[in-house]
């Protein structure tokens, strides 16, 4: 394993370092995946976590459209393909082990499958859990669905 994260760690404020490199460290897991944590760029708003490969990291970096590994369909996944509400990535950054990615975004409509802003609607409060949001889309319309 590389010790650039934890060179960095001590790396003066505003240096500069090469962006290959920095992503040839990243520990992606055993499948070659890392977590990505979509926020919105202006309200700080959670949301979304999904997994990105370093091809999907890479295309996200070069085009500035977010896109994901789906590990369910085993394939790039680029946000919005098929529902059309599309992740603008503002900015990203990594946590201080190379781990854990955050993307601001500009999200346009709901980030969550459910048809909601956030995928964070389940509150956990208690004993209970509560439903703080509703869908801004139903889910069938923002697939395309039939109602059966």
């Amino acid at each position: 394993m590389t010790t650039l994260f934890k060179d960095l760690e001590r790396a003066p404020l505003d240096s500069r370092h090469n962006l290959s490199e920095v992503l040839a460290a990243v520990p992606f897991n055993a499948d070659g995946l890392i977590p990505a944590i979509a926020q919105q760029h202006d309200s700080g708003e959670v949301l979304m976590m999904a997994w990105m490969n370093y091809e999907a990291l890479e295309e996200t970096l070069s085009t500035g459209h977010v896109c994901y590994y789906s590990r369910s369909r085993g394939k790039l996944w680029r946000k919005g393909e098929s529902s059309g509400q599309q992740q603008h990535l503002k900015g990203a950054a990594l946590d201080c082990d190379g781990d854990t990615l955050l993307l601001q975004v500009d999200q346009t409509g709901p980030a969550c499958h459910t048809g909601r802003k956030s995928c964070f609607y389940i509150a956990l409060e208690g004993h209970e859990a509560r439903i703080t949001s509703t869908p801004l889309i139903d889910p069938d319309k923002l697939y395309g669905k039939s109602a059966t």
